[in-house]
């Protein structure tokens, strides 16, 4: 053996090679398409950990040309290869999407992997490494703590993982190079989407309607709701994110997303998604009205739902978002005993309609500039767009009527010292909606456009003037 070309370099797949865990991908995509053979492969647990990978990967294989790779570590192996180096992939991953990975990486002349009776995991990996190369007569890359039986029969160890691993490595073996892992904070915040949380601005909505915005205790109980219905929307981004990899990675801009990108592992959401929502209940329980506790729960059924196959349906999924907005308005309610009034739900169903609407299109019309027909993941059609703008447009425009008849009636010369300048918050309202729809028509709006009015400082400038306008209605024209 020449002496620069080294020993074997044996390479692991799942968070080395690629920074996902390929069974947890399999598990969430069986999950979400086939839930009740999920169960059915359970039972072939019995018959090892080998076999029921083999059993879950032959009902749901991931897409190895889709699955996010770690390019440093792969740039690395090229160079190792270029020295005439011999690299094995050595995996307990099954063997058939174990050699669909190393086939489209080109790099290994032989794969090892588990092949439905033994699980080539730990020590058996070790042993079978041993029984090939000789002890210490390989280099091992790795990433979690059940490389390290392997690594302490390797002659140098390569870790793709934090400053422990490495620690750890180092005792039972020489650290020959260190691949750190990309920040994992930041990527749980991403994940997290709190710049979504204000959706749930929402729930201060019927105490202002009702002008008890002063009231003190009720706004600090209306805080906390807003708490609770944002851990519990964090909780379900990560669910949504989870069983929604492959449709992820095949957006040009949601590939991006932590988990679909590999820079969150998939234990992390499958963890926290569920602590948040229990998180969430908990104190729902302890410090809010049964009423609103019942609907926050509601709330999770139905995004759970929207998750796992609404959003797939089409209509459906836009009224289910719809829907889903008007529930913070009736939740905001329930967390002070306000009863919510026919006019806010009507305004605020046909809105959100709208805006539902509105990112549909903009998907849709990305799909169309891109040359694709229909999005993986929904059921709507390019062909759809004329439909989708004639709705969302009437949508809106219904919203704006639903607040003109508002103005007239009983409730507003009520709650408004003079209820007649809120006739300036239809125009405005006009005239944002109709801005929105012209964006997502040019192609010039961001695909969420909770995002696009965040950013966009004439959708901000029309805010502060729509609530200038409802102040100077609550506090009557100078005299």
């Amino acid at each position: 053996m020449p002496p620069d070309q080294g020993p074997p370099l044996i390479v692991d797949l799942d968070g080395t090679l690629t920074p996902t865990d390929t069974l947890g991908e399999s598990l969430f995509l069986l999950a979400r398409e086939r839930p009740w053979t999920l169960v059915q492969a359970l039972f072939t647990l019995r018959a090892g950990r080998a076999a029921f990978k083999a059993r879950v990967v032959e009902l749901a294989p991931p897409d190895p040309t889709a699955l996010p790779l770690n390019v440093a570590l792969i740039d690395w192996l090229r160079a190792q290869a270029a020295r005439g180096r011999t690299l094995v992939l050595a995996t307990a991953s099954d063997q058939r999407l174990a050699h669909a990975v190393a086939d489209r990486v080109g790099l290994f002349a032989t794969v090892l992997a588990s092949d439905g009776q033994r699980n080539l995991k730990g020590p058996a990996k070790a042993a079978a490494l041993v029984e090939r190369y000789g002890q210490g007569g390989f280099d091992y890359v790795g990433d979690s703590r059940a490389d390290l039986p392997v690594w302490a029969a390797s002659r140098q160890a390569i870790v793709v993982g934090g400053a422990g691993l490495t620690q750890a490595a180092a005792q039972v073996a020489a650290v020959g190079r260190h691949f750190p892992p990309p920040p994992r904070a930041a990527a749980l915040l991403k994940a997290l989407r709190p710049h979504q949380w204000v959706k749930n601005l929402l729930l201060f909505l019927p105490l202002v309607a009702a002008h008890h915005l002063s009231d003190g205790p009720r706004l600090l109980a209306v805080a906390l709701a807003f708490l609770l219905f944002s851990l519990t929307a964090s909780a379900v981004y990560l669910l949504n994110d989870l069983l929604d990899l492959p449709a992820d990675r095949a957006h040009p801009r949601k590939r991006q997303r932590p988990f679909a990108a590999g820079t969150l592992p998939l234990a992390w959401g499958a963890l926290l998604s569920p602590l948040l929502i229990l998180t969430a209940l908990g104190l729902s329980l302890l410090f809010l009205p049964p009423l609103f506790t019942l609907i926050l729960v509601g709330y999770t059924l139905l995004t759970t739902a929207y998750s796992f196959g609404l959003k797939r349906k089409p209509v459906v999924d836009v009224l289910l978002l719809a829907a889903l907005y008007t529930v913070r308005v009736i939740a905001g309610a329930a967390a002070v005993a306000i009863v919510p009034s026919f006019w806010l739900l009507g305004f605020s169903l046909f809105i959100f309609l709208s805006l539902a609407l509105a990112k549909r299109y903009t998907e849709l019309d990305g799909l169309r500039q891109r040359g694709e027909l229909t999005a993986a993941g929904r059921g709507w059609h390019v062909d759809d767009l004329p439909l989708v703008q004639s709705l969302g447009t009437g949508a809106g425009l219904a919203a704006v009527l639903v607040l003109a008849l508002y103005i007239d009636s009983a409730p507003a010369r009520q709650l408004y010292a003079t209820p007649q300048v809120l006739w300036l918050v239809c125009p405005l309202l006009l005239y944002w909606i109709s801005r929105l729809w012209f964006k997502a028509h040019r192609g010039e709006m961001h695909d969420d456009p909770v995002v696009f009015a965040l950013r966009d400082r004439v959708s901000l400038a029309t805010g502060v003037l729509t609530a200038a306008s409802v102040l100077l209605a609550s506090l009557g024209l100078p005299s």
